[in-house]
């Protein structure tokens, strides 16, 4: 779930692509759910978008049995009735889980934007279903929310008040993040529309960030934990103020 914060740094415009080689040049996997909500431990997918190496996808329905919210529904435009012939959840989500298992057997990156929400969601439909978990400790997450806050917040950009630098507000959705980049998203908060950008995004910041992209990804996850951790302890102060739910420091890419 996304937060609001007081304000946003960022350059005008991203830097160019680079020839550096690192993991934004290798296959990578991308995952995306639309949900009943918005709280990753209670509410259901309904969703799911897999896309996998050399063009290889998998998208499907899941009719999870309960009603969904009509504030939801005008997100996505799914419907109950659209749901009425799509398979249980029990065979939906094993369908994502045996997926997600097979990156971290292939050792393949897998990107997710606010991978926080999605795989957390996993987890607890997974668990609330009595399906074997994925290998969570060996997954490796590519998260552009986490990146890119890394790169235009915290300790992986430049200093606050540098040249061609400007303020925003809030911190940036898909939606935004891709636009920054060039990246057209033609039918946002459909999953494989947003697996597609969420991916897409991933190669342009590894492309166009050299002391991003000309790493591993097992150092890569090493720093994602280091800015959700920055942009965390960030939310918390503000989220104190205001008497509003904090975060979970170490809840990167699973909450709780």
């Amino acid at each position: 779930m996304a937060h609001r914060l007081k304000r946003f740094d960022h350059a005008a415009a991203p830097p160019h692509r680079g020839r550096h080689d690192g993991w934004h040049r290798v296959p990578l996997a991308s995952l995306d759910f639309e949900t009943t909500g918005i709280d990753p431990f209670h509410d259901r997918v309904l969703s799911y978008a897999l896309l996998d190496r050399h063009g290889f996808e998998i998208t499907g329905l899941v009719n999870p049995g309960v009603p969904i919210p009509p504030e939801s529904a005008e997100v996505h435009g799914i419907t109950e009735a659209m749901l009425a012939d799509a398979p249980p959840s029990a065979e939906g989500i094993a369908v994502v889980v045996d997926w997600v298992q097979s990156l971290v057997d292939r050792q393949v990156g897998l990107v997710v934007f606010n991978a926080t929400y999605d795989l957390t969601m996993l987890r607890a439909e997974a668990s609330r279903l009595g399906l074997t978990q994925p290998d969570w400790s060996r997954l490796l997450v590519i998260d552009p929310f986490v990146v890119d806050w890394g790169i235009e917040r915290g300790s992986a950009g430049p200093p606050v008040g540098v040249p061609g630098v400007r303020r925003h507000m809030r911190q940036r959705r898909l939606i935004d993040v891709a636009s920054y980049y060039g990246i057209p998203i033609e039918n946002a908060h459909d999953a494989t529309c947003d697996a597609r950008a969420a991916r897409d995004v991933a190669v342009e910041l590894g492309a166009r960030h050299v002391h991003i992209g000309a790493t591993t990804l097992i150092e890569l996850m090493v720093d994602q934990r280091t800015w959700h951790i920055e942009r965390a302890l960030e939310w918390n102060a503000y989220a104190t103020r205001k008497g509003r739910p904090t975060d979970d420091l170490g809840g990167w890419p699973l909450a709780g």
